[in-house]
């Protein structure tokens, strides 16, 4: 395959994807089409990894009982964050929506495997994390993948992993990446929702050192 150069326009709706990509928390209840699911969720398999380890494990949160522990846990570890804050910034984290696991009709726990034998250990020897990092590049397609089907994913970090991980039944040697809401976003913006509501703001610009 001869490399492959894309027009202007190409890159400028890449520019917007990448611009519209947002952490969504604001979820519609429609369904999701399983055809266009499988299709971004395919965006994994073109992703980089370590020693072309492929170390992502993907669980679909789909039962009641699963999806009931998995936001028990969110609640507890979000009373828990807020219990770290005071004064103004406790009121304001207190105002914030921080999941959308309530309303996203997909949901999915994605998981590194640690103790994978793929990849024979290369590159990942002095740099184990490489293999989570590689998990996180695969989420990042897919996150892309959704977005340009009009879909929005958001990403809930607010969970206890050790006790998700028991509550999910997975294999020891497993390490929680995320836990994700996938859907139809209530409305899309280019701007991230905890700058829309003060929380914080965005650098202007790169900071790039030189050595």
């Amino acid at each position: 395959m001869q490399d492959q150069a894309f027009t202007e326009d190409f890159r400028t709706q890449f520019d917007l994807l990448m611009r519209l990509r947002r952490d969504v928390r604001r979820f519609r209840t429609d369904a999701v089409d399983e055809a266009v699911l499988t299709r971004c969720l395919d965006a994994f398999q073109l992703a980089p990894s370590v020693g072309l380890s492929e170390p992502w494990r993907v669980i679909r949160v789909e039962s009641p009982e699963a999806r009931a522990v998995a936001l028990e846990n969110f609640k507890a570890a979000n009373d828990a964050a807020l219990a770290g804050y005071s004064g103004d910034r406790a009121q304001l984290y207190s105002q914030l929506k921080l999941s959308g696991m309530q309303e996203a009709p997909v949901q999915l726990a994605v998981f590194c495997d640690d103790a994978t034998d793929k990849g024979q250990g290369l590159g990942a020897g002095t740099m184990p994390e490489m293999r989570r990092y590689s998990v996180v590049s695969a989420v990042t397609l897919f996150w892309l993948a959704l977005r340009a089907h009009g879909l929005g994913l958001g990403w809930v970090s607010i969970l206890d992993p050790g006790r998700l991980t028991r509550d999910l039944s997975v294999p020891e040697g497993w390490r929680l990446i995320g836990y994700f809401c996938v859907g139809w976003p209530e409305e899309s913006s280019d701007t991230p929702e905890l700058e829309t509501h003060g929380w914080e703001r965005r650098r202007g610009s790169l900071p790039v050192e030189t050595r």
